[in-house]
C-alpha cells in the first residue's frame, strides 16, 4: 500500500533511530525492527552469535558471503573482522543491493572493508579473483538461495578460491534445508562437519 518494501521501510526505521557509525546499534535497531514491525530473513541475533564465535576463532583476513540480503548479516561479519580485514559480499537481487549499500556505509563500513558485488553468484564467482582481486576466502557465509549451495561450494572448489584450512558457514542447512549440500559436505572428505543447533530468526 505504501508502494515501499519491507526492506525499505526496515531501512527508513533504521535511519529514524540507529546510531550512525555504530554497528551493533544498528544490528539491535534491525532486531527491534523485526521482532515489533516486520519479520525479515535476517540472520538475527541468536544466529548472530555463532557467526561472531566463528569470527573471533578463526580471525579471517578474507571474508566472502554469499546472499547479502539487507546487509544485516554484512554489518555482523564486517564488525567482527581484526584490522586490515576485507569482507566481499554478493547480492543477486538489485533492490535488496541498493538498501544493504546504504546499511552497510550507515553502519561506518567503507569500501576498502566491504565490497557489495550485485549479480547472481553462479557469475560473480568466477569473476572474484580477475575482477575484485579475491585470491581465495579464509571463512565463506552462506547464507542465500538454499539449493544454489552446492553448486556455488563446487564453484569456489573449482576456481581454488578456498583458502587452505577455510571454514565455510551455511545458515538454514536442516529448515528449510540445503540436504544436497549437507550430504556433500560431509561425505567428500574434504571438510569436517559441525552442526550448530539454533532457532529460526525471530
Amino acid at each position: 500500500l505504501t508502494g515501499t518494501s519491507r526492506e525499505q521501510r526496515a531501512f527508513q526505521y533504521l535511519l529514524a533511530h540507529a546510531i550512525p557509525g555504530d554497528p551493533h546499534h544498528i544490528l539491535q535497531t534491525f532486531d527491534q525492527w523485526c521482532y515489533h514491525c516486520e519479520h525479515l530473513s535476517c540472520v538475527g541475533p541468536d544466529k548472530g552469535r555463532i557467526v561472531e564465535r566463528v569470527l573471533l576463532e578463526r580471525a579471517p583476513l578474507r571474508v566472502l558471503e554469499l546472499g547479502t540480503y539487507c546487509g544485516y548479516g554484512t554489518v555482523l561479519l564486517a564488525q567482527g573482522l581484526p584490522p586490515g580485514a576485507r569482507l566481499y559480499t554478493i547480492e543477486a537481487d538489485p533492490r535488496h543491493a541498493a538498501v544493504a549499500e546504504k546499511v552497510i556505509r550507515l553502519a561506518g563500513f567503507s569500501e576498502q572493508t566491504v565490497e557489495l558485488i550485485v549479480g547472481p553468484s553462479e557469475e560473480v564467482i568466477p569473476r572474484l579473483r580477475e575482477k575484485h582481486g579475491l585470491m581465495n576466502a579464509n571463512l565463506v557465509f552462506m547464507d542465500h538461495w538454499k539449493r544454489s549451495y552446492l553448486r556455488d561450494l563446487r564453484l569456489l572448489e573449482s576456481h581454488q578460491l578456498l583458502a587452505e584450512g577455510a571454514t565455510i558457514l551455511a545458515d538454514n542447512v536442516l529448515f528449510p534445508g540445503a540436504p544436497h549440500f549437507l550430504q556433500y559436505a560431509k561425505t567428500c572428505g574434504k571438510y569436517h562437519c559441525k552442526v550448530h543447533r539454533a532457532s529460526l530468526e525471530y
